[in-house]
């Protein structure tokens, strides 16, 4: 009964060749950051303060050409902007290999704003390719996928970058071969990005930004935002508690634990029938970050500490991804998941500074105490917002009788109005769900995507995909 959800999304056509293609196109670009960082590093004799300058580079350009390129998808369709990012990034991985420090900072900004968008098409076709009932377990798989991209990812470029035989310029070409696959495999697969009732790219609809880039939409790019801040908070956290202990040799064993914590916590989301508002998994998930570093003394308390708050790393995050395709009309989905993938990548820059600022001023523990504070203020921020919001989406009822008649169903915001009598599934309407801003009581909901936005420029963190 738990595999049902999934089995019936799998088998709805191209969900599964999407899911796989997506995930082998994202293993070199989370690789991309730690291999970076290693070239840096090693062959241009750097400190680790240069690379993440470049990594910022590289992190300030994807933020800004993630919703540019959703934007071309949307008014050109998405097998021009694979040609042009595919191309464009595998000739920055050959040049960047051969280039001195301070013209790589530049030519980085580049690169990034180039990227290759697998993650957000992912999502985006996910969109189009699923019928509402069927959404949240296909954004839990795409959660889960995309966080063994991210264990497999950066592993395999540490492999090939500290091997005696190949070295980190090895290790950049070989993700310049590895994103060309990716983009081939998307380019051949083509994955739809409007839904079949959905006008097509080729009729030239046009949505005006101010029609959807509202309050409710940015309040869910910036608990985005917040959610990856916690977690490569988090990430920089364990390091620095374990080092401390002299325990760091357990790092990796704990990050992994902590990677299947929310694997499994992404699984079991994706198995509810409906959602949970997006603030009620990620204000739990701020709040038990802030304990972690109590267990700090001991490798295993600390793996048991980070238990709760990692069960709600993957349902956090993809429930955004969820919320974003219900909202936004399809014409603008691109570019509404751009935005999306800008949050992460933002939130994983932030998080990484956030930790080590406090860490060094107060001590390890801090790190985990600062980041978490922080995703609860941007919680308390975001949260009035959202009640009001509530409030003024429930049924107004005159003298007790409903406010829309018993044989006038009315749409509100995507949703139809509850009459009297028996309540109109939302998956038994299909065509009452996809156009348009929902009001959906889940619409700050949270499914499960792992997230991939990007890295954190120095360290190469796991959790910039959850």
């Amino acid at each position: 009964m738990l595999l049902k959800p999934y089995r019936e999304t799998l088998a709805l056509p191209k969900v599964t060749s999407l899911l796989v293609v997506a995930t082998l196109a994202r293993i070199p670009i989370a690789a991309a950051a730690v291999v970076l960082t290693l070239h840096v590093v090693t062959d241009l004799d750097r400190g680790y303060g240069a690379a993440g300058l470049v990594g910022a580079a590289a992190t300030i350009g994807g933020s800004f050409g993630a919703p540019v390129m959703g934007r071309l998808i949307d008014r050109r369709g998405l097998r021009p902007v694979l040609v042009l990012t595919t191309v464009a990034e595998v000739i920055y991985w050959l040049i960047a290999q051969a280039l001195p420090y301070w013209t790589l900072l530049p030519v980085a900004v580049v690169g990034g704003f180039l990227a290759l968008p697998a993650f957000s098409v992912a999502r985006q076709s996910i969109a189009a390719l699923t019928p509402e009932s069927h959404r949240l377990p296909a954004f839990a798989l795409d959660s889960m996928t995309t966080e063994l991209s991210f264990m497999a990812g950066p592993a395999l470029g540490v492999l090939i970058a500290t091997n005696e035989h190949a070295g980190p310029r090895v290790a950049m070409l070989t993700l310049a071969g590895g994103i060309l696959l990716g983009g081939l495999g998307l380019w051949l697969l083509n994955p739809p990005t409007r839904a079949e009732h959905e006008a097509p790219v080729s009729a030239g609809e046009r949505v005006a930004r101010r029609d959807w880039l509202k309050p409710r939409f940015v309040a869910i790019l910036a608990v985005t935002m917040a959610a990856t801040l916690v977690l490569s908070g988090t990430d920089v956290s364990v390091v620095a508690v374990l080092r401390a202990s002299g325990e760091l040799g357990w790092s990796g064993l704990v990050m992994s634990l902590w990677a299947l914590f929310s694997l499994i916590g992404g699984f079991a989301y994706g198995t509810v029938r409906r959602g949970l508002p997006v603030l009620a998994l990620f204000i739990p998930m701020a709040l038990l970050t802030i304990p972690v570093g109590l267990g700090g003394s001991q490798w295993w308390l600390l793996a048991v500490l980070l238990i709760p708050a990692g069960a709600l790393c993957a349902p956090t995050i993809t429930a955004s991804s969820s919320a974003i395709s219900h909202m936004i009309p399809a014409a603008a989905r691109g570019e509404a998941m751009g935005l999306h993938n800008s949050a992460l990548t933002v939130g994983v820059a932030l998080g990484g500074p956030l930790a080590g600022l406090a860490i060094d001023n107060l001590g390890p523990k801090w790190g985990f105490v600062a980041v978490g504070a922080v995703g609860v203020l941007v919680a308390l921020l975001v949260l009035p917002g959202e009640l009001r919001r509530r409030r003024s989406d429930r049924p107004v009822e005159d003298a007790g009788e409903p406010a829309v008649a018993p044989d006038q169903p009315a749409v509100a915001d995507g949703e139809p109005a509850v009459a009297d009598g028996p309540a109109v599934a939302a998956e038994a309407r299909p065509e009452l769900t996809v156009a348009g801003p929902s009001a959906r009581e889940d619409e700050l909901v949270v499914a499960p995507v792992v997230v991939g936005a990007g890295l954190s420029s120095a360290g190469g963190s796991a959790s910039a995909g959850r």
